[in-house]
């Protein structure tokens, strides 16, 4: 089919959308109406691109017209150069075209999970965890996401030894989901007296957020277990039994949440960060049985694989899948990491596309 011609089958199901939203039935379900409201917006994304990429084929066109009737040689030389820039910016603009087109992932539509630990390094470790968490933080405000905290663990010199939040907002998936992995730090730490460069750790977990209907959970299946909760504080958070334990006993999974005064409340988020570890080890699995090919140029994001430097000696930050190098680290652990989600994405969809064209699974187009 002729590219136009299946784009333009695409803008009846726009306009179909358009009037389907513009009921106010709809949005008594919200989550059925934040579905269509996504696809909505995905199309008329793909009416963009389709317009660049029908400028940029007029845009040849003429230089291709101009060339066939200049006969000065400089003007001639000019046009040429032109042409091979315009016939490249053609060829890009088709591809950004064919990369909307394909499918998104399943789970970019979800909240997310972030689960981020200290590793190796001890207290250092656990500094560098809440220099990430700051990191999201700053980039999720910028975004206008909404942050939830669900569980943390804060270690003796302000550091965390672990951190859940929950992060809702259009498109959180799909910007994080290639954060999961070990991030190295190599800087000189404070408790440091030699000014040695130690390297320490932290891993990070971006899991799309499971519900109910994902995962089942039976009541003969969990072990809860209130106990009091620990940690620094000295008021509420010491003198009330509020910490909730949740043990999944077929998979022998732990959670433990002691983050709100509220027994009530820390169980709810217990059970939700339980749910969200079973959805992606079951998703894991899944993977596993198909082919890894697409995901080997970037990684598969599981914690145990080893995916950016933060050099503090250097001031730079090193992406290792990409691969991506930035200067001005103080930037980056403010929030400024669109270049590495950029590169991550844009990499992902390209191993997408190529998957897709050599399985022959695409929509064959011609110009």
């Amino acid at each position: 089919m002729e590219l136009t011609a299946y784009v333009s089958r695409l803008r009846q199901r726009y306009e179909e959308l358009e009037e389907i939203l513009s009921r106010a039935e709809v949005y008594a379900q919200p989550s059925r109406a934040a579905e269509l409201t996504r696809e909505h917006a995905h199309l008329k994304e793909i009416f963009e691109r389709h317009r660049l990429w029908l400028s940029a084929q007029e845009k040849v066109r003429s230089l291709e017209t101009l060339l066939q009737k200049e006969e000065d040689p400089d003007l001639r030389a000019l046009a040429e150069e032109e042409l091979a820039e315009a016939r490249g910016e053609e060829t890009a603009a088709h591809r950004r075209l064919m990369v909307a087109l394909l499918p998104g992932e399943e789970n970019e539509p979800r909240n997310t999970m972030l689960e981020i630990r200290a590793g190796t390094g001890g207290e250092e470790a656990a500094l560098f965890a809440a220099d990430l968490y700051r990191m999201y933080s700053r980039y999720a405000e910028k975004r206008g996401w909404r942050i939830s905290p669900m569980a943390l663990v804060p270690s003796d010199l302000g550091g965390l030894k672990e951190i859940i939040v929950e992060i809702s907002g259009e498109g959180v998936y799909r910007q994080l989901r290639f954060e999961s992995g070990v991030h190295r730090v190599q800087r000189v730490p404070a408790t440091e007296s030699q000014g040695r460069v130690h390297t320490s750790t932290a891993t990070v977990a971006v899991l799309p957020e499971a519900e109910e209907v994902d995962v089942v959970l039976k009541p003969e299946d969990l072990r809860i277990e209130v106990c009091r909760a620990g940690g620094p504080g000295g008021q509420g958070v010491n003198t009330t039994d509020s910490a909730v334990q949740v043990l999944h006993i077929p998979t022998g999974l732990i959670v433990r949440c002691q983050e709100g005064r509220s027994q009530i409340k820390n169980r709810e988020k217990a059970i939700t960060i339980l749910r969200t570890r079973l959805l992606a080890q079951k998703q894991q699995e899944e993977r596993a049985r198909l082919s890894s090919e697409r995901r080997s140029l970037i990684g598969s994001g599981d914690r145990h694989e080893k995916i950016r430097t933060y050099n503090f000696p250097q001031d730079r930050v090193t992406d290792h899948r990409v691969p991506v190098t930035l200067h001005g680290l103080a930037s980056v652990l403010e929030g400024n990491i669109e270049p590495l989600l950029e590169a991550l994405a844009e990499k992902e969809m390209e191993e997408r596309l190529s998957a897709a064209e050599a399985a022959g699974s695409s929509p064959r187009f011609t110009p």
